[in-house]
């Protein structure tokens, strides 16, 4: 069914498109008449037309003036301007405001049949893309749900693979930085706990959609599914160290979302707010979270806001642990080696721990950073590798012996990682050079390389990239250009011979390809 609306101040005109309409398309159009400017934007409130034939010239408001009024709140109604007068400002104008046609009086029957065919298609064209849309809209609603949760379990497992970012794409999120909120609920808040936590989790789940629409409203965040009586948030977040005014608006942001879940729920609520980590290492954030709330009897409660009376000060660095492995993993010796030492000030200046515990400490660092490496297969070591550290260990005396014995570790680890990265890149590269070398006059791609060789195409074209020198479909134009220019010396083969033997199916884009690089065409390169 389609609702045209057919505006016209002449009763012959108007009287003459709605009959042609009525017999030639019968009970599949509901028709609405107008007569003035105002009784077409009325007709649009109300009637909501699909197809509109407005004349141009009306009583008030010129038909250019009511589908300027309309386009201000529907933008979907196809406009077809009847007029008289052959004028270029009228046309323009028409063409500006999205109308279908723009069509000279007299009209024929013809000429209405065939604009009401071309606007129904239109008309059908976009019920289906909004149909579509829509089914792909309730398969997100489905999805994302999904996906958030899936991401939140991830980071609450220590991902160290990286995929979590994998979930950001999926999700849109672009931010390198963020922080994580834990909430705990439950019936009633007595001496710093919440009571009553099983009970708190089937009233919790029944709303779970109202509070997470309720926390969506105070901020941007993805929400994990309830496990006991907590939810896990991740807030992305633009940069590394929040300001102290960001911080404080963090806490009014999750103590206005509680106040108001708390006056739509039987519920009580707790919150404790993380440090801001790259989502590399945001599994440390949902640690000061928990802390937070272990630590403190307040609603909510930011990790640097804990007493500094707590032995929070005392806390062990993980977070520079975590970046010295990561660092040590990606073989950055500068790197590792300023977190290495930092870690040692930080033992030292502690105060409190004797040397057998720094000792084990540092052991275990080099020994996670080599097991971490062999098993991401950026260092090969045999069973016997480890053989002398305890004994070595053991027979260092001082500060100073440690720190030379742990920083000569680290230098030899990124030492050794980078020496297998560059024998596994030339490994790599060679291989490859030697494929494209064999199979440059079939279709090859670069995803059909990279399988070949064995590594993900997304590392491989940077891999190529950087031991190559140039990227992968210029290595292999050139090598085909090379070729080609090869055969021309050798009049047996034709110029339509040689395109196919350099792996081009199409002589046009053949013949583009060789002048863009050598300057002429094949036929002048033969001469």
């Amino acid at each position: 069914m389609f609702r045209i609306l057919v505006a016209d101040d002449e009763g012959i005109m108007r009287d003459s498109i709605k009959n042609t309409i009525q017999q030639n398309f019968g009970s599949d159009c509901e028709i609405a008449i107008a007569k003035t400017g105002r009784e077409v934007i009325e007709q649009a409130q109300g009637f909501r037309p699909d197809i509109a034939f407005v004349d141009i010239q009306m009583p008030g408001l010129s038909g250019i003036q009511a589908i300027q009024e309309i386009r201000k709140f529907d933008t979907s109604i196809v406009f077809v301007i009847i007029t008289a007068y052959d004028r270029f400002g009228y046309a323009q104008e028409a063409v500006n405001l999205g109308v279908m046609e723009y069509v000279m009086k007299p009209v024929n029957k013809q000429k209405i049949i065939d604009v009401c065919v071309r606007a129904m298609q239109k008309v059908e064209a976009t019920r289906k893309k909004r149909s579509a849309d829509l089914k792909v809209r309730e398969k997100l609603e489905i999805v994302i749900p999904m996906l958030e949760s899936a991401f939140i379990n991830n980071l609450l497992q220590k991902d160290e693979s990286g995929s979590s970012r994998n979930y950001l794409e999926m999700l849109d999120i672009h931010e390198e930085y963020g922080y994580m909120v834990v909430l705990e609920f439950g019936d009633t808040f007595e001496q710093g706990k919440l009571t009553n936590a099983m009970g708190s989790n089937v009233r919790a789940n029944k709303n779970f959609t109202m509070m997470v629409e309720t926390l969506h409203a105070f901020m941007d965040c993805i929400v994990g599914p309830i496990m006991g009586n907590r939810l896990m948030l991740y807030v992305p977040f633009d940069r590394e160290h929040p300001s102290y005014e960001q911080r404080v608006e963090m806490i009014s942001r999750v103590r206005n979302s509680i106040r108001k879940m708390e006056s739509d729920l039987d519920l009580q609520f707790r919150a404790g707010i993380g440090n801001v980590n790259s989502i590399d290492d945001i599994y440390l954030s949902f640690k000061d979270a928990i802390r937070a709330l272990s630590r403190s009897d307040r609603h909510v409660v930011h990790i640097m806001d804990v007493s500094a009376a707590t032995e929070e000060t005392m806390d062990y660095p993980m977070e520079l642990e975590s970046r010295l492995i990561q660092l040590g993993m990606k073989a950055d010796q500068n790197g590792a080696m300023s977190c290495a030492a930092e870690i040692m000030e930080w033992f030292f200046a502690a105060k409190q721990y004797s040397m057998g515990d720094i000792k084990m400490r540092l052991l275990e660092i080099v020994l996670r950073i080599e097991q971490k490496a062999q098993e991401a297969g950026t260092l090969r070591m045999e069973f016997r590798h480890h053989e002398n550290y305890l004994e070595d260990v053991a027979h260092l005396n001082s500060e100073r012996e440690l720190h030379d014995w742990f920083f000569e570790q680290i230098r030899k680890i990124c030492d050794e990682i980078q020496t297998t990265k560059e024998e596994t890149s030339d490994s790599v590269v060679s291989r490859s050079l030697t494929y494209i070398k064999e199979h440059f006059s079939e279709e090859i791609t670069l995803d059909d390389v990279a399988r070949q060789v064995d590594i993900s195409p997304y590392y491989f074209s940077k891999l190529f990239k950087q031991e190559v020198g140039e990227n992968f479909i210029e290595y292999l134009t050139q090598t085909r250009i090379t070729k080609a220019k090869e055969y021309l010396v050798n009049p047996k083969y034709s110029i339509k011979e040689i395109c196919g033997l350099c792996g081009y199916s199409d002589p046009n884009y053949f013949s583009r390809i060789f002048r863009k690089y050598e300057g002429v065409s094949p036929s002048e390169y033969r001469g």
